[in-house]
């Protein structure tokens, strides 16, 4: 029931990567929007391109970046209605204007989560491309992730009309009185598909995340995609949750079952394809219980909104949780679905946040158009990115923490938060979040996450660093320091601006005799 076009058994065969590195730790995760991607490609080489005919250099680069795993994301079959929708929207239509003003209907490629099959779509390479992009990928040793939308599909997705039973159903008085909310496909009045706090989606149905035969095909469906990739990324990945559906749709759809669709799901496709990776989007607190039911990661939207908004106590506290939740977790200062963090946070305080996500536990996630400080966010319908200026500053910066955090430790070693204090009437230590990672290398981290300067003292959690001297370099701003391990492991003196940090290697110094 994965629709026309289902990728075969030989097709899924060839697809198969060849032998990948062991899975680390906590990987590097690059979201590339493989439409708009492409279409740039085409624009710089002068010709067509597809998945199946991206040049070579294309892979070198992502590789050289030091990413572990690549999620093309939208590279399923686009809805013509859901297209025909959303060109008729006059909201979308004005985000349409102010990210490209110079848009046309041919650059509304439809929305990514709007999926008419489970089939890599015709304009992007179609299954042959994705099997070649996944190759070159596997060959340089990166994984790739793909999406899965458990939620709902397009209205002219083949199950509308070929299982109308899988969705919400909804009656003509439904249709009449809330036509936002439902809309009649092939005779039949389906749910448009929601989360429960806001309106309908106008141009996708939902699924019935209670049906028994929903939870089937949603189990060859994925099968269908893990023959393609190493993982998926589910969208909105809590609303289809026992508690949360029966929430949102109530006695439409009865009483919950007894098991969670999640379970369900992940389990049987492991059976098939064991080591296959779950990426939940999650919001809502739910992490925990998302991790819980089968997940390798949730997104970490938390640390990102303290970030954002709140303080670096908050922030402290959160990287304060067990290490089983923390190593469950998706970094970010930004995505497809957040405002660019160049925009978010601002030039002056993008590289402060940045370092503090992208060196935590967990797996880290840098979007397609982040590492040039791009400041634009592209509506997901869009399959062109309007032409914007590289911020080089920012540029030069994320080379530089690339560089740095291509270091094993950052992937495979121990981290751990790092205790810091302060003086008599001087409170500003508070400003200041401090950790560690411990592999092969060492390396203290340290973020003044404040409009102010602070200072304090922060203890490495290393004894073993007493009794000799120690270099302390930052390659992300060129400092470099001699202390004794003694004042490390006492506490080390950190002066920092406002939005500034240090990010610092720790190598043994030559010894010498003098006092410090």
């Amino acid at each position: 029931m994965i629709g026309e076009g289902a990728v075969t058994d030989e097709m899924a065969a060839a697809a198969r990567a060849p032998g990948l590195p062991p899975p680390v730790a906590h990987p590097f995760i690059y979201e590339i929007n493989t439409w708009a991607w492409l279409e740039s490609i085409r624009v710089e080489e002068g010709q067509p391109t597809d998945l199946g005919s991206v040049p070579q250099r294309y892979w070198d680069e992502i590789a050289g970046l030091g990413f572990d795993s690549v999620w093309l994301m939208g590279v399923w079959r686009r809805s013509p209605a859901g297209i025909a929708i959303a060109l008729a929207n006059p909201a979308l239509r004005s985000d349409f204007q102010a990210a490209l003003p110079d848009w046309r209907a041919e650059d509304v490629v439809g929305s990514p989560y709007c999926v008419r099959d489970y089939v890599v779509d015709d304009r992007l390479g179609g299954p042959a491309g994705l099997s070649a992009a996944r190759e070159a990928l596997a060959v340089r040793g990166v994984r790739l992730i793909l999406d899965f939308v458990p939620n709902h599909v397009a209205p002219d997705h083949p199950w509308t009309t070929g299982a109308p039973e899988l969705f919400v159903q909804g009656t003509a008085a439904d249709r009449d009185l809330d036509p936002e909310s439902f809309v009649e496909v092939s005779g039949r009045v389906l749910a448009n598909g929601r989360d429960p706090y806001f309106p309908a989606w106008p141009d996708v149905v939902q699924l019935n995340a209670f049906d028994p035969a929903l939870r089937s095909a949603a189990v060859e469906t994925v099968r269908s995609i893990a023959d393609q990739c190493d993982g998926v990324r589910c969208d909105m990945a809590m609303l289809v949750m026992n508690d949360v559906f029966a929430r949102t749709w109530g006695a439409r759809v009865g009483p919950a079952p007894g098991t969670e669709f999640w379970p369900t799901v992940i389990t049987a496709v492991r059976e098939t394809h064991p080591g296959f990776v779950f990426l939940a989007e999650a919001y809502w607190d739910l992490e925990w219980s998302l991790m819980q039911q089968g997940f390798d990661y949730c997104y970490d939207k938390r640390l990102y909104d303290r970030l954002h908004g709140g303080s670096a106590d908050e922030v402290r506290l959160h990287l304060l949780a067990e290490p089983a939740y923390q190593n469950a977790l998706v970094r970010f200062v930004e995505n497809h679905d957040e405002p660019r963090a160049a925009t978010a946070f601002g030039a002056g305080r993008t590289p402060a946040a940045a370092v503090t996500a992208l060196t935590q536990t967990g797996a880290r996630l840098i979007h397609h158009g982040q590492l040039l400080g791009r400041r634009i966010r592209l509506p997901v319908f869009l399959g062109r990115f309007p032409s914007e200026p590289v911020d080089d500053q920012l540029a030069a910066f994320y080379r530089l923490l690339l560089a740095a955090v291509g270091d094993p430790a950052f992937r495979d070693g121990h981290w751990q938060l790092c205790e810091r204090s302060g003086w008599p009437g001087d409170n500003s230590f508070e400003h200041l979040v401090a950790w560690s990672w411990d592999g092969a290398t060492r390396w203290l981290i340290v973020v003044n996450l404040s409009d102010a300067p602070a200072t304090g003292h922060v203890r490495a959690p290393w004894p073993d660093l007493r009794g000799h001297r120690w270099q302390l370099t930052d390659p992300t701003r060129d400092m470099s320091f001699d202390r004794a391990g003694d004042d490390l492991v006492d506490g080390l003196f950190v002066g920092l601006d406002a939005w500034q940090w240090h990010l610092l290697r720790l190598d043994r110094a030559p010894e010498r005799a003098d006092n410090d």
